[in-house]
């Protein structure tokens, strides 16, 4: 099968079953990652650096990156298409049959259903992200020191975010720039 063809059937598959937003994409793209080799762990975490500092919906950012990883400009539209194109075709659908679909029990019993499966996926990705960006198994590996466990300029950051969204209310985009800036500064690099 050729590059271009898994690469639509992988992210219309993601784009089908990611439930949830853009970070239910996670999970489909760690087996992605995992299945095919095209990216590694350490380049998801670039693409949800990248996808959360740029306009748009994080998921289609997050396909284009890995797209235009996996196969140039062409993969990066690829991407992006087939993992829009099933929202796209049930957006059509449920418009088509929006009336017979209002009110009706089961439908709202399963949309209730998706709700918990959403948080799971979405928990899930938040797991791999702090796995990715917090810790450091390896250098925890090599030298069975807890204090080889974490990355603690990554942990103090991300403490020093916390307590000032909470503190501020300041906008998210504040502290993505400075995210930036500090990791920048002081080169942050992921394992």
């Amino acid at each position: 099968m050729s590059t271009l063809l898994r690469l639509f059937l992988e992210f219309f598959k993601t784009g089908l079953f990611s439930v949830g937003g853009g970070l239910a994409t996670l999970p489909f793209l760690y087996e992605i990652s995992d299945s095919t080799g095209w990216f590694t762990h350490a380049d998801i975490a670039d693409m949800i650096a990248v996808s959360e500092s740029t306009p748009g919906a994080i998921g289609i950012n997050m396909s284009t990156y890995a797209g235009y990883q996996t196969a140039g400009i062409v993969g990066s539209i690829i991407a992006s298409i087939s993992l829009a194109l099933p929202s796209f075709i049930v957006i059509l659908i449920v418009a088509h049959f929006l009336n017979k679909f209002k009110g009706n029990r089961y439908v709202d019993a399963a949309f209730y259903g998706l709700r918990p499966a959403s948080i799971a996926m979405i928990t899930a990705a938040g797991v791999n992200v702090v796995k990715i960006a917090l810790i450091n198994i390896p250098a925890f590996e090599a030298s069975r020191s807890v204090a080889d466990l974490f990355i603690w300029e990554a942990m103090l950051l991300a403490v020093v975010i916390f307590v000032l969204r909470r503190r501020f209310k300041l906008h998210p985009i504040l502290f993505i720039a400075a995210s930036a800036v500090v990791g920048i500064v002081f080169r942050f690099a992921g394992v």
